[in-house]
């Protein structure tokens, strides 16, 4: 029986060997590169790194994003029951009655958000 795994160990050794010997020669024949200031620092599509790392986002901007994650989570819930929807109202009519509840208080969600002003960028 350990005559079958022979081949494997073969080829595991013989690729630990080469990858071993690839870097072993990179680092003997290798050039080591002159570091300086100007290599050193951080390269931001040719602007210099110039003030602070990040800048400053609005608050409506989470608000929107939060508001985008929320309202696809809902898309997520609503896609396997339309795929079901037959099956569903065959077996139960209230399949229906729940879901266009879900999707009444999701549209109220929405109408309040839209009141508050949560997508309205000028403001």
């Amino acid at each position: 029986m350990p005559e079958n795994y022979l081949p494997v160990l073969l080829q595991v050794l013989i690729a630990c060997g080469f990858a071993a010997a690839t870097l072993s020669l990179s680092v003997v024949f290798g050039r080591s590169g002159r570091t300086n200031a100007t290599k050193d620092s951080a390269y931001e599509c040719g602007m210099l790194p110039i003030g602070e790392g990040s800048p400053r986002f609005s608050v409506k901007f989470y608000l929107v994003a939060m508001l985008f994650v929320i309202f696809d989570i809902e898309v997520v819930f609503m896609y396997p029951w339309a795929v079901q929807f037959r099956d569903l109202v065959a077996v139960n009519p209230t399949a229906l009655v729940s879901m266009a509840g879900f999707a009444g208080v999701l549209a109220i969600a929405y109408i309040y958000a839209l009141k508050k002003g949560a997508l309205n960028w000028k403001s």
